[in-house]
């Protein structure tokens, strides 16, 4: 098996404050909405350098309180960014790891979690 990408799915209960959280704060970009009508729950794909998550009003499929892992680089400036929006309901800190990496971790309105971690050391064992 080869996977081309893997996609995580959180569960949000509000579109006013999912778009105010992963977009006018985080700095992603809603790729698509679907819902099956007027009424419906909405699913929809948001993405930002690479990452890429769906966000579900739809209750089985997913629970809140989920936890996402990225890699990447740049958290010092991604911290740094981040603070300097004063977000009112969020302010991450920096966090030196036991692993030799950085992480920013924030949270969402539902209660998910997204842990932006970037490894100091890069000589691989």
């Amino acid at each position: 098996m080869k996977a081309s990408q893997v996609i995580p799915i959180l569960r949000i209960f509000d579109e006013t404050k999912a778009l105010e959280f992963y977009v006018d704060w985080l700095g992603f970009t809603v790729d698509w909405t679907h819902r099956f009508d007027d009424n419906a729950p909405l699913y929809m794909q948001v993405s930002n350098n690479g990452i890429v998550l769906h966000l579900s009003e739809h209750h089985g499929d997913c629970t809140p309180g989920g936890k996402v892992f990225i890699e990447c680089e740049g958290v010092r400036e991604l911290h740094q960014e981040l603070n300097g929006k004063k977000y009112k309901y969020n302010r991450p800190g920096l966090e030196h790891e036991p692993w030799e990496s950085i992480s920013v971790t924030v949270v969402d309105p539902f209660m998910n979690r997204l842990v932006f971690n970037e490894r100091l050391n890069t000589a691989k064992a």
